[in-house]
């Protein structure tokens, strides 16, 4: 048999889509998910859409070509991490495919995520775009939270690999809190946090706003963005924060510059207290949303106790991190800290309400953070795909054309053995 040629491993998320071939450790593109198209017709004339198809549907743009075309409008097709323009959608592969990553794809197999919970039609129509429109040999829809359980892998040793354990997924647009057993997620017990990195940029982006007058108004959300990027971090104590700032400002306030695009002037401003502000939401929620006040460890500890009492020992001796917005420093750090201490209180109350006569057994809270983090979702995809147990799992063209779109309903896990 002749030697295959690598899988493609495309995750498509609300903000990014990250692309590239199984076996490498970074993807080889990244850029945003949005499509351009030309705006032919009045939105809902389907009479006039239908007649300028054709050479129209050749004509659009995806990811960073995309922005600023005059005559094209911007459109997402995916949002909160389900598609919601299944035309749109199929163009956006269609470049991927061709135009970034070169590819026959007749020729390779491939693997694409899902968010946790994605509804059974969605992976048929996904199904049918591959099969159909791409004609791929084959074909497996995977669950990021059981790709970025895998990419933790890395940190560890060969023994420990489970596909147990709770993934907290923090990207732009939003993120969950999601307890995954033997490689299936407990969809019952997801837990939702409105909060992620874009609302931590807002949030900085209002404290410079109110303080710093120096920032050009239309780089003024480009300014907070690279704010957080750059200087942020998680604190331990955020009162004990705000004293080290004003006894040695001079150590901890940092200077950031920049130039005006359009006048050409120089500007610069102090960044303070917004360095450990800004991350700081996910553990004081209230500072920037006044109706959400719980904060990301407790919501941990809820979903853990929402689960099945025998899997919970191991949902919290194994949280993994997954997304952009975990890679603030000491994120993994404080996050263990808290839960242990949420967990701690539960177990004093419980001796304290037996009076004494049970003695609960400690429990292990273990927050793994890895340096594969940022992509954890890709790169465990990509791990999965080199495997020579991918091609046993994947969904076939032949499958496909005896059985229908049904089959993609379901995908076997995978991965646990090593």
């Amino acid at each position: 048999m002749a030697a295959r040629l690598p899988a493609c491993v495309l995750d498509a998320g609300t903000g990014y889509t990250k692309l590239g071939f199984a076996g490498n450790t970074e993807p080889q593109f990244i850029f945003p998910s949005s499509i351009a198209v030309k705006e032919s017709a009045k939105v809902g004339d389907q009479a006039a859409r239908r007649v300028t198809k054709g050479v129209d549907d050749l004509d659009f743009y995806i990811g960073d070509d995309a922005t600023e075309k005059s005559g094209y409008s911007i459109k997402y097709p995916i949002r909160h991490g389900v598609v919601e323009d299944w035309d749109l959608m199929e163009r956006f592969y269609e470049q991927c495919i061709f135009k970034y990553m070169r590819a026959e794809p007749e020729d390779h197999f491939f693997l694409l995520t899902e968010p946790p919970l994605n509804s059974p039609e969605n992976r048929e129509f996904t199904a049918e775009i591959m099969f159909e429109s791409f004609n791929v040999p084959g074909l497996y829809i995977a669950v990021q939270a059981v790709l970025a359980l895998a990419a933790s892998w890395t940190s560890r040793q060969v023994g420990e690999r489970t596909l147990t354990g709770t993934v907290i997924d923090s990207g732009d647009g939003v993120t969950h809190v999601i307890p995954v057993a033997e490689g299936y997620v407990i969809g019952s017990c997801i837990k939702h946090i409105p909060i992620a990195g874009r609302d931590i940029t807002y949030f900085v982006q209002q404290l410079l706003r109110d303080r710093e007058t120096g920032i050009p108004p239309e780089q003024s959300l480009e300014t907070a963005k690279l704010v957080k990027e750059r200087y942020g971090y998680i604190c331990p104590d955020v009162a004990k924060e705000f004293n080290k700032y004003d006894t040695q400002p001079d150590k901890w306030m940092k200077k950031h510059d920049g130039v005006n695009p359009v006048t050409k002037q120089k500007w610069s401003i102090d960044v303070g207290y917004e360095r450990f502000l800004g991350p700081e939401i996910f553990f004081h929620p209230e500072f920037s949303n006044p109706d959400f006040t719980i904060p990301i460890s407790e919501t941990v500890d809820t979903c853990i106790q929402n689960c099945p009492i025998d899997v919970r020992r191991p949902l919290y001796k194994n949280v993994v991190l997954s997304g952009g917005s975990t890679m603030f420093k000491d994120f993994g750090r404080r996050l263990q800290r808290d839960v242990k201490r949420v967990v701690d209180a539960r177990l004093r109350l419980s001796e304290e309400l037996s009076e004494g006569r049970i003695k609960p057994k400690p429990m292990d809270v273990n927050v793994i953070t890895h340096h594969m983090q940022r992509y954890a979702v890709w790169f465990g995809g990509s791990m999965l795909a080199s495997t020579p147990e991918f091609y046993q799992v994947c969904h076939t063209k032949k499958d496909y054309d005896e059985k229908g779109p049904s089959i993609a309903r379901h995908n076997p896990v995978f991965g646990a053995m090593s």
